[in-house]
């Protein structure tokens, strides 16, 4: 299941420092069937200790991580949704991903020039938020004239699809983010064909740095009105020193939580961001495990039984009888599958059963 996060922001914020901190912890791609991936791309292993000791209880040949998708795209500047900078390559690189990841300055550096002189995060936000939304109005002002002409003919179809392009119209002209107007289950798939950037999830990057002045730590006004905007707009954000998380990467595992402490970094920034895409993309593992290997796999929340065996092939979904689930947990603390099934732990399940985070699966076909 290749899921993708785009990493946008100003020049000058981190950007292409927290995309070297994130490759250098890529998985193989082999193990991927994702397309071939360019410099750009980094393919990254989903952190999961629930995956390790698994894979250690089945003492597996093989561990294979869940993995996501981020793309380092060009740099915006005011101005993007009309050509100026890369605005044209940013925008149609950004269409192609599932979530965006915003990386946002929250350090005062006089040796590194912000775009706009003065640190200003939510100023910051503010102006590739805009971007993003001209872009999105100028393609819904052009689907909605050709979409109404079809709606007057009686099109049942243009005629629900320009109800839900009237919605979305209004939030775009006043400065919104299209995600901001509620969509339900039913008018979602008419709209996903213009590729919509701002109605894509959006975590919000913090990216401080150690030996400055941060943003979080002053705790003054521009902090206060960062906090304001997430609570507003139930935004998620993360917070990051990525050169020190890039820094990081070249020290041994075994001193690497020491140095941590050290700078007073309360935990792995890279980890927490990883976990925070998956999480953004409604995402959640499964597991299925023995002595050839253990893997993690990557379903959408609420997915069926049959929807995550297409994970691992789509004859798996059509062919499906049955599956043999256990927690994680119990599966441990029962110490293998055979002693597992004899106390009774493991449930046998039908098409109807919702996985949940951390089932062990065995699908019957």
């Amino acid at each position: 299941m290749a899921l993708s996060v785009g990493i946008v922001g100003l020049p000058n914020v981190g950007k292409s420092t927290l995309f070297t901190a994130l490759t250098q912890k890529s998985v193989l791609i082999a193990n991927y069937p994702f397309a071939t991936i360019d410099p750009s791309v980094g393919v990254v292993a989903v952190p999961d200790p629930r995956l390790m000791r698994l894979s250690e209880m089945s003492t597996s040949k093989k561990t294979i991580p869940a993995a996501v998708e981020f793309v380092d795209i060009a740099g915006l500047v005011k101005g993007a949704s009309e050509g100026e900078g890369l605005g044209n390559k940013f925008l149609s690189t950004i269409r192609e991903v599932d979530a965006i990841a915003e990386v946002v300055r929250i350090f005062d550096d006089e040796d590194v020039m912000h775009v706009h002189r003065d640190v200003d995060p939510r100023h910051d936000i503010e102006i590739i938020n805009l971007e993003l939304v001209l872009a999105d109005l100028e393609t819904v002002r052009k689907r909605a004239d050709r979409v109404e002409r079809d709606a007057r003919s009686g099109d049942k179809v243009a005629i629900a699809e320009a109800a839900v392009l009237k919605r979305i119209l209004p939030a775009l002209e006043s400065g919104r983010l299209a995600q901001s107007v509620t969509l339900s289950a039913e008018e979602q798939p008419l709209i996903k064909g213009l590729h919509l950037l701002t109605i894509k999830p959006i975590l919000y990057v913090l990216n401080r740095k150690n030996g400055a002045v941060n943003v979080d730590a002053e705790k003054g006004e521009r902090w206060r009105e960062l906090q304001k905007f997430f609570e507003d707009n139930n935004a998620q954000y993360v917070i990051v020193d990525a050169g020190t998380e890039l820094e990081l990467n070249d020290v041994h595992d075994d001193e690497r939580d020491q140095f941590r402490r050290d700078l007073g970094l309360a935990e792995n920034g890279i980890n927490a961001l990883i976990r925070a895409g998956y999480n953004l993309l409604n995402l959640m593992s499964y597991f299925t495990t023995g002595e050839d290997e253990t893997r993690a796999w990557t379903v959408k929340r609420d997915s069926t039984a049959p929807e995550a065996a297409a994970a691992i092939h789509t004859d798996f979904q059509q062919k499906f009888i049955r599956a043999d689930v256990i927690n994680w947990e119990k599966l441990l603390g029962a110490g293998s599958w055979v002693t597992a099934r004899e106390k009774g732990l493991v449930r046998t399940e039908g098409k109807e059963y919702i996985v949940q985070d951390g089932d062990v699966m065995e699908f019957k076909i």
